[in-house]
């Protein structure tokens, strides 16, 4: 009897403790996201916005200098001729172009790599030709479409695609254990995975073109560009969890949502972000699928290449993550239980 009632305490105190680390992770989770999204978006300041200039257009360059002395706002970008930088704005490698006429000078901005953006260099702009006493044109060349005035919808479209994709690996690893027994039953959740992200990318295209009219002409680009951000997202959770079980959901969600997220930029380009976050736009998958997601539906392929790149990486990367954790874990693990009870497979 008293041996029963030792390990029923024993148990209790197991569970009382399991419960207590699983809401003081839930507690640390909920913080940083606070601290993340506050601490990045608050007061979004913007430094350093390419603006490209032609060699030896004198006028442009003496105004961009003048600029840059009063404001770390914007960044001249020399290029050697006027095409260069025209091809520099068409790639997002600046948001606009400042040129010099008879008439005065010409800003040409593409608004789709950002609004924000664009919004503040052709304030800055605007405020330094008064100044000159020199009349400024100011000309869109990549407009965002009129039912996206603020170029919000690229973040929220793939704010639900990383969500969806790791969330579709927690619920595979919940139901048939976060590690697979083998590397065969690994290939098979890849497919599973796959098949998922293909879907999922078709029905969020959908939702943004027939369903909203905002991109009716390029359902198949954002299906396929969705279909990549989910698989990217869902390998890489499917790594990270058959490593660490399903308490690796918990880094999951601090690389993919905390930092994630807020990494992107949301509705702001990532020069409104602080120095840590800006770097991480470039490589996270958030980020990476929000520019991607620009550079296929307003710009030339051409700009896409770093983003689709990298998140094939990531997804490949993720893939052999799983594989290898079948190979390590998988064959010490024995077969689950219950579904609610396989952490390890």
């Amino acid at each position: 009897m008293d041996q029963a009632r030792e390990a029923r305490e024993v148990r209790a105190r197991d569970s009382l403790a399991r419960t207590a680390g699983l809401l003081l992770g839930t507690l640390a989770l909920a913080t940083a996201f606070i601290a993340a999204y506050v601490g990045a978006l608050h007061q979004p300041t913007p430094r350093d916005l390419p603006v490209g200039f032609a060699l030896g257009d004198q006028r442009a360059e003496e105004v961009l200098a003048a600029v840059r002395g009063q404001t770390d706002i914007v960044k001249p970008i020399e290029y050697d001729d006027p095409g260069a930088a025209e091809d520099g704005l068409r790639k997002r490698q600046v948001y606009g172009v400042l040129t010099a006429g008879p008439e005065g000078l010409l800003l040409t901005i593409a608004s789709a790599s950002g609004p924000s953006a664009t919004g503040a260099i052709t304030e800055v702009l605007r405020a330094a030709a008064q100044h000159a006493g020199t009349p400024l044109k100011i000309t869109d060349e990549v407009p965002v479409v009129s039912a996206d005035p603020r170029g919000v919808v690229p973040f929220y479209l793939n704010v639900g695609y990383v969500l969806g994709g790791y969330l579709a690996s927690t619920v595979l690893g919940i139901a048939a254990g976060t590690t697979p027994r083998s590397p065969r039953r690994a290939g098979l959740r890849i497919a599973a995975l796959a098949v998922y992200s293909v879907l999922l990318g078709v029905a969020g295209s959908l939702v943004v073109g027939p369903g909203l009219g905002i991109w009716n002409d390029e359902v198949l680009t954002i299906a396929a560009v969705g279909a990549l951000a989910v698989f990217a997202a869902a390998m890489i959770a499917s790594a990270v969890q058959g490593w660490l079980g399903i308490a690796g959901t918990a880094l999951v969600i601090l690389l993919l949502v905390v930092l994630g997220n807020p990494g992107s930029g949301g509705i702001f380009a990532p020069e409104f972000l602080p120095g840590w976050l800006r770097t991480m736009h470039h490589w996270n998958i958030p980020g990476l699928a929000n520019d991607l997601t620009k550079s296929a539906v307003y710009f030339d392929w051409w700009s896409a290449g770093w983003p689709a790149l990298l998140l094939a990486l990531w997804a490949l990367v993720g893939g052999f993550g799983l594989v290898a954790a079948s190979l390590v874990r998988g064959r010490r693990a024995g077969p689950p239980r219950s579904p609610a009870t396989d952490q390890g497979g």
